[in-house]
């Protein structure tokens, strides 16, 4: 029941009775009213108390007008009139001691106190259970399905397989090749810088200084073996899977045949393109002109085609043999260095 102190609201009372705190909340008939007059004495809206309480204006209204049922569970409202207490200069203790005797005694269970529609919530919950395990059920059979991908490697082309657009003869096992044609953009690479004079010191040749008009003259010295120096677009095995790469120095065709006539590789190349030939392979090299090709095993300079028809097994057996004894020559070289210190 409301406390009747004797005090009149509608009376207009002096500044004085206002700025006794607890006078306003003990004289007040009721909490609401002790609030809103307050309110009202301090010319502020009740939305900017609002925001300075962090309290809904609803709960705030509802506290002036005595409307305990449209408040949250008692715990949220004490707080509530707390704040508001405060925020208008009266007494926050009073205020709760005044809200407790006022409001409904009954036990009442927690409420949520932003407004949330319980049974909404409870009609949505099955939907978001269903969402929720249809994505969990997607996920788990994409991870399954690229499991199973993965174990089912696609098998690899044969190397000696040959591409319908090299089958250019009227007759099995003959071939026409015309003029050389542009590299594959993947295979094209750009020009390198050469030094000046590089190439003759590496070829066993001195050049004569520029201008002076005399020819090179072999260098007194045995020649340094070049390395391979790509120019060009790069055809064939991968570099670690070939002993012998075969290089054009001017525009001519190179066939390779397997033994049993099927082409493995037919291409007029120009000057600076290359071949590098697969390991372990019986084939035969077919070359319009040997002197235009030269020969690179394990990457040094061997030396031009010597026959228009070249096994590729003795490029292979010798590219191997070199490489025997380069590695036995060095561990010679590294077992008779002494141990340091």
């Amino acid at each position: 029941m409301p406390l009747d102190a004797g005090f009149d609201p509608d009376v207009r009372h002096d500044e004085a009775e206002w700025s006794d705190p607890h006078r306003i909340l003990t004289e007040s008939p009721t909490l609401g009213d002790a609030l809103r007059r307050a309110r009202e004495h301090s010319d502020r809206p009740i939305d900017e108390l609002s925001a300075a309480t962090r309290v809904h204006a609803r709960y705030l209204r509802a506290l002036e007008q005595g409307d305990f049922t449209a408040l949250p569970s008692q715990v949220f409202a004490l707080g509530y009139v707390r704040a508001y207490a405060a925020a208008l200069g009266l007494d926050e203790q009073l205020a709760a001691e005044r809200f407790k005797r006022e409001s409904p005694h009954a036990p009442v269970g927690l409420q949520p106190p932003t407004g949330v529609d319980v049974r909404e919530a409870r009609r949505s919950s099955p939907r978001l259970i269903a969402a929720a395990a249809a994505l969990v059920f997607a996920v788990v059979g994409w991870n399954v399905f690229q499991r199973v991908s993965l174990m089912q490697a696609p098998t690899p082309p044969a190397i000696f397989e040959t591409p319908e657009t090299w089958s250019l003869g009227s007759a099995p096992g003959v071939v026409r090749l015309g003029a050389p044609r542009a590299a594959p953009p993947d295979q094209t690479v750009p020009a390198l810088y050469i030094t000046p004079g590089l190439e003759a010191e590496l070829s066993g040749l001195e050049s004569e200084a520029e201008g002076d008009g005399q020819a090179a003259t072999p260098a007194p010295t045995a020649p340094v073996q070049r390395a391979f120096n790509p120019r060009g677009a790069t055809y064939g095995a991968a570099p670690t899977a070939s002993h012998v790469v075969i290089q054009a120095q001017r525009p001519a065709s190179i066939v390779v045949r397997m033994a049993d006539g099927r082409v493995l590789f037919a291409r007029q190349l120009a000057a600076g393109e290359s071949w590098r030939a697969p390991r372990d392979v019986a084939a035969t090299i077919d070359v319009s002109e040997p002197s235009a090709f030269t020969v690179y095993l394990n990457g040094e300079y061997e030396g031009a085609l010597t026959s228009a028809l070249t096994p590729l097994a003795g490029l292979n057996a010798r590219a191997q043999a070199a490489a025997r004894q380069t590695a036995s020559a060095l561990a010679q070289r590294t077992a008779t260095i002494p141990p340091a210190g």
